[in-house]
């Protein structure tokens, strides 16, 4: 019923898709186009629609980029944004660690977009609102200007020079209890960290060996963790992932990421004709999503969750300080590859 209302409201908007993008122009434009290019979030009540890898996100908040006890990255790429739950998760999240000896608090990395849908680089998840990174890099004493959120590179906690094994140099006991801390909420469903992290978390870690299910092993995942709350219990609309396995994780399912299958480069039939990869359309998204598409916007200041913006400004000498709207306004586009590589698609 509770859906059912909020289509009513996405819809009386008397908006549509030719009015956002030109006629014909949402099935000769990929949705990730669309959904990139929306700026805010719709005027709607929270609900995400879909599954976390093929959906979309109504009335979607966003995290202010400063809080006592995080800051959040990369402000040009517009993607603090999330369903209520997963945003007042990070506030939270953040003081604990902060509790915990994770320097002053975390370095949020991506949520979603303002109405979630496929990003122009970097997830195949993160469409629903109820994804979000975390950089292994901690909130520095000194707070991030927008410029250093910009460019401050990735820490990888993997040494480089031996196969799946973490740098011992720089993973530490902190790090542990961090991610753990992560997999101990309960509307958390999963946490995704690098195979190398799982098992040195198999190894180390002495607390409640059941929240260890919640950690799964994944590509990448090395530079931040991530996580993945359960659909909201009055989201009809939202398609849970099925659940975890019992037990700890720490077992055959895991040691099939140090075998060589994982990593082999797939077969290629030689006599098969090359295929043009397609393109996601928002056809291919539930019905929901072109509503929320078209849907009018809130103003930022309307949909951010508390307070305590601060503008991005890219590199110019003289430019006058510019409100993130105003960046957010005259972003270039992005291109289709990113800097995030996806050995395999993530979940």
């Amino acid at each position: 019923m509770r859906i059912s209302c909020i289509l009513k409201q996405l819809l009386a908007a008397g908006l549509c898709l030719t009015f956002l993008a030109g006629p014909g122009a949402a099935e000769t434009r990929p949705a990730k186009e669309l959904f990139g290019g929306a700026k805010l979030p719709s005027r709607a009540e929270p609900a995400p629609f879909g599954s976390y890898a093929k959906g979309c996100m109504a009335g979607a908040v966003a995290i202010p980029t400063d809080g006592p006890t995080w800051q959040a990255m990369r402000l040009s790429r517009n993607r603090r944004w999330g369903h209520p739950r997963m945003i007042a998760l990070l506030e939270r999240f953040s003081k604990d660690a902060a509790s915990l000896g994770w320097g002053t608090g975390i370095l949020i990395g991506d949520v979603s977009q303002p109405r979630g849908g496929p990003m122009l680089f970097g997830h195949a998840s993160h469409q629903i609102g109820l994804d979000a990174d975390i950089w292994f890099t901690p909130r520095p004493a000194q707070p991030l200007t927008p410029q250093e959120r910009e460019d401050l590179p990735f820490t990888s906690m993997l040494d480089k020079s031996r196969f799946l094994t973490v740098d011992a140099r720089r993973w530490t006991q902190t790090h542990t209890r961090v991610v753990m801390q992560a997999a101990s909420y309960p509307e958390v469903e999963r946490v995704f960290v690098n195979p190398a992290i799982k098992k040195k978390l198999c190894e180390t870690w002495r607390g409640d060996r059941s929240l260890l299910g919640k950690v799964r092993p994944i590509y990448g995942h090395d530079e931040h963790f991530h996580i993945r709350i359960h659909c909201p219990p009055d989201a009809s609309g939202c398609k849970p992932q099925a659940p975890v396995a019992k037990g700890d994780g720490c077992d055959k399912s895991l040691a099939w990421w140090f075998t060589d299958e994982p990593w082999a480069k797939p077969k290629k039939d030689p006599n098969a004709k090359p295929v043009k990869p397609r393109q996601v359309m928002l056809s291919d998204l539930p019905k929901a999503c072109a509503a929320v598409l078209a849907a009018p916007a809130r103003t930022l200041e309307e949909a951010t969750f508390g307070a305590g913006l601060t503008a991005y400004s890219p590199p110019a000498p003289s430019a006058p300080a510019q409100n993130i709207e105003a960046i957010i306004e005259s972003a270039t586009v992005l291109p289709d590859l990113g800097p995030v590589p996806l050995p395999r698609p993530f979940p």
